[in-house]
């Protein structure tokens, strides 16, 4: 049984309403920019929440407020962001384009080179 996708049910209906590939496209590609954008959203306020309720129990506590523990989150969490941003508007960042089929026709003609007879 296939498991159910809302993105592949819109993509069908997609298709099947506007056959033009390049729409296509362009929907997927906003759809990676709308995650993208949520992502960072949600980024913001959680971090902003965090470290709102870290400065209020360090305020009346009198420990101190700059350590590490206060910060890690947005910092480990900033890294995964920066990289889910590269992958949605640099996607040629570290493969490039059509870097699966330029190795696929690269590893073939290796592959005929060695001939084992």
């Amino acid at each position: 049984m296939r498991k159910y996708s809302k993105y592949k049910f819109e993509e069908e209906e997609l298709l099947r309403n506007n056959p033009d590939p390049n729409y296509v496209g362009a929907y997927r590609r906003m759809k990676r920019i709308k995650a993208f954008y949520v992502h960072l959203v949600i980024y913001v306020l959680v971090n902003v929440l965090i470290i709102a309720i870290n400065w209020s129990e360090n305020a009346t506590e009198g420990q101190a407020f700059w350590r590490w523990q206060t910060f890690a989150t947005a910092l480990y969490w900033g890294v995964g962001l920066v990289g889910h941003g590269l992958s949605v508007f640099n996607s040629n960042f570290l493969f490039g384009k059509n870097w699966e089929q330029r190795k696929i026709e690269q590893l073939m003609k290796n592959q005929g080179e060695k001939k084992w007879e």
